[in-house]
């Protein structure tokens, strides 16, 4: 990196020195995320491996011993896990607006989540909940922050530099992504459990590390607190949070002491909660008079995004649990005599966005200098017809290992590829719209409500786990396809409708 640092005469808001013709902040906050996101995807690339591990793998301590789980509780804590991180971006943010500033968030973040991964590296459930529960909560804090500090880095929305700035920055986020299956995943699935979780926790360290070394390179503004709290608001805050603390913990110490604890008395709020907390913010902010027709208007439109966005989650993210399971037991882990760890398929989906994203980038305005390029909400109905198609490829190789056939790893392949282009078509696109028809009492809380879609999304598969449905089966496979497909077809013959209720947004 050291490399590529110039000195420049003007002056920039977090110092004179330049990452690639960016605030020298950027390349601290460029590792940062990239040893986050390496830790984060390395665990979550063992994470449904490890809970379905077990038996005589276990009884020997070969491989530090798997949770032994079925892939139905499997699957769905590991939804539940993923919509809480994303659940967690809207306090994350709220921390760093009125309690910390975004520079103090992020660094007691880095300390959560390194404590989250070194829980996980201690054998036992009640650690590996544990981490679970510090690893989320330390990611939603960072991820809701360390984006804002990279806005502050630039002289506002129109410095010509900053566009750029946050794509440097998302590709940070890949190359942390692509790497970590590839090193944590095969340490924790070819040797050892805990030291794969134990490698998470170097990680996070080493981006902490980077962090705080290079603090000084970052904008002052991401030290100041923008709306703190008042003694009045933090007292009544603190007391709330008392009330509910003590309101749980005795509910739930009761119901251990009549001795009818199980996990589902965990996963099923927190699979509810992912689902009633996004419709209940998005119904509060409809239904807020003081908006104006256009901005109701926009919110109703809004929705339409919001629901395409949650199907299209459904299906995306168990790239890392039902896919995972395919990969793992009923695909081959070689190909043309290379042998891989099932943790490797993890690794296409980053590999394919780093090598497709200038592709799109460049394709939208190659069609948008020939005004034929597509609609946000055309965008969007091809998003979902895609991520469903992936589905309907799914089952072709489902069939083929019924009678215990190993297929071939191109399956897999084939399908992350398909999902990445839905992916962009759809996530980088839905950041965009999410900050235009946000009502301007809502402007900082929009970018929250965008991750609720996530949350929502992951929480509907949880509960289809919970409620005994086999993820893994051909039936659920098609018929998430079928509706992610009609979906997306319904989408684009309403187009017309929710671009009028778009207004001036296109």
């Amino acid at each position: 990196m050291a490399s590529s640092l110039t000195k420049d005469s003007a002056s920039t808001p977090g110092s004179e020195r330049t990452f690639l013709g960016h605030p020298r902040g950027l390349a601290t906050l460029f590792m940062t995320e990239m040893w986050e996101r390496f830790s984060y995807y390395g665990m979550r690339a063992l994470l449904v491996l490890y809970l379905v591990s077990g038996g005589a793998e276990a009884a020997t301590g070969s491989q530090g011993g798997g949770l032994a789980m079925t892939a139905a509780t499997a699957s769905a804590i590991y939804a539940v896990y993923v919509s809480m991180v994303y659940l967690m971006a809207m306090p994350g943010g709220w921390f760093g607006d009125r309690v910390w500033g975004a520079r103090k968030t992020v660094t007691i973040a880095g300390f959560v989540i390194m404590a989250g991964h070194l829980s996980l590296a201690v054998p036992g459930q009640a650690m590996f909940f544990v981490g679970l529960i510090l690893v989320a909560v330390g990611s939603g804090l960072l991820k809701a922050n360390i984006s804002t500090m990279v806005g502050h880095l630039y002289d506002g929305p129109d410095d010509p530099r900053r566009d750029g700035g946050f794509t440097i920055f998302y590709m940070g986020i890949n190359l942390g992504a692509f790497a970590a299956p590839l090193v944590i995943g095969t340490v924790g699935e070819k040797h050892n459990w805990h030291l794969g979780f134990a490698l998470a926790a170097v990680g996070m360290a080493l981006g902490l590390a980077q962090f705080l070394i290079g603090t000084r390179s970052l904008s002052e503004k991401s030290s100041i607190v923008p709306n703190p709290l008042s003694a009045q608001e933090r007292q009544s805050i603190l007391l709330k949070v008392a009330v509910a603390v003590v309101v749980i913990a005795g509910f739930y110490g009761a119901v251990v002491m009549a001795g009818k604890f199980t996990l589902n008395w965990a996963l099923v709020p927190l699979t509810l909660a992912g689902l009633i907390i996004p419709v209940a913010v998005l119904v509060r902010i409809k239904l807020d008079k003081s908006l104006s027709n256009a901005e109701q208007s926009k919110m109703s439109g809004y929705i339409w995004f919001f629901v395409a966005a949650a199907l299209f989650w459904m299906i995306y993210d168990q790239g890392g649990s039902t896919l995972s399971l395919f990969a793992d037991g009923k695909t081959a882990d070689s190909l043309s005599g290379f042998a891989f760890p099932a943790t490797w398929f993890q690794s296409l989906n980053p590999l394919f966005v780093m090598a497709l994203a200038p592709v799109f980038a460049w394709m939208w305005l190659w069609l948008a200098r020939k005004n034929q390029e597509p609609s946000t909400i055309v965008k969007f109905a091809m998003a979902l017809v895609l991520v469903g198609g992936s589905f309907f490829v799914f089952i072709v190789p489902m069939g083929m290992a019924g009678d215990g056939t190993q297929v071939s790893p191109m399956w897999l392949v084939s399908i992350y590829m398909i999902q990445t282009i839905a992916e962009l078509c759809l996530s980088p696109v839905g950041l965009s719209v999410t900050t235009k028809m946000a009502p301007r009492k809502y402007a900082s809380q929009m970018m929250g409500v965008w991750f609720l879609a996530v949350t929502a999304g992951d929480c509907a598969t949880g509960l289809l786990s919970l409620a005994g449905v086999d993820l893994n089966g051909t039936s659920i496979i098609a018929m998430q396809a079928l509706l992610a497909s009609t979906a997306g077809f319904a989408i684009y013959m309403y187009r017309k409708k929710v671009e009028t209720l778009m207004g001036d947004v296109h």
